[in-house]
């Protein structure tokens, strides 16, 4: 049996398992599905009802993303993506999820929160954004000169973030957070990550990745 990854191919915690497994050359069988129309075979092993949901050859079921790109890299880290401070790395992270992440929902659907407008909800997505500027501002990446597993993980929720208002996040005061974004978001890897493939719920076609 083949691992096997339901997948979205815009959800950023699909694109950051995706990033983990094409890294660490993990070979996967794709499942390409949409959030609307998930298939019985993925709530069969995941009763979350979101992906990313990597299935195992043995059987193991890993439906959180940031544990899906932990496997991977353990599994092969050739640029030593672990080896930064994992504790601090991993509280970061959860800084991007649990903090950042909710308030990056309502800026990019702020229709649907109307207690507040766009401008206040971006603003409170701004704090995470400073933090992120200043790291980057002492050593190019998160954690070191040299990127890591933190990188990787956040990435996607900042394109997330950009892609909101493109033009005010050029026009920000975030130099070194957009040159971080804009240089990660054009590298082999992620361009690799990001190739659109069929649905698998159409005509059941599964594709190797990477």
């Amino acid at each position: 049996m083949t691992h096997i990854l339901y997948s979205f191919r815009r959800c950023p915690y699909a694109i950051r398992a995706r990033l983990a497994i094409a890294y660490s050359k993990q070979n996967v069988q794709l499942r390409e599905i949409i959030l609307k129309e998930k298939p019985k075979e993925m709530l069969a092993i995941s009763n979350k009802g979101t992906v990313p949901v990597l299935q195992l050859n043995n059987g193991e079921v890993l439906d959180e993303s940031l544990d899906i790109m932990v496997w991977a890299i353990s599994q092969k880290d050739p640029d030593n993506w672990l080896s930064k401070n994992i504790d601090s790395m991993l509280s970061l992270i959860d800084e991007n999820d649990f903090e950042f992440k909710p308030w990056l929902d309502k800026y990019k659907y702020a229709d649907r929160f109307p207690d507040n407008n766009e401008t206040y909800y971006r603003q409170q997505c701004e704090d995470f954004l400073l933090q992120l500027e200043l790291r980057l501002k002492l050593n190019g990446y998160l954690y070191s000169s040299s990127l890591s597993l933190a990188d990787m993980a956040i990435l996607p929720f900042i394109r997330q973030f950009a892609l909101v208002n493109e033009q005010w996040f050029k026009e920000s005061p975030y130099p070194y957070l957009q040159q971080w974004l804009y240089s990660l978001m054009d590298t082999t890897l992620f361009h690799l990550v990001m190739q659109k493939y069929p649905l698998w719920m159409t005509q059941h076609q599964q594709h190797k990745f990477p």
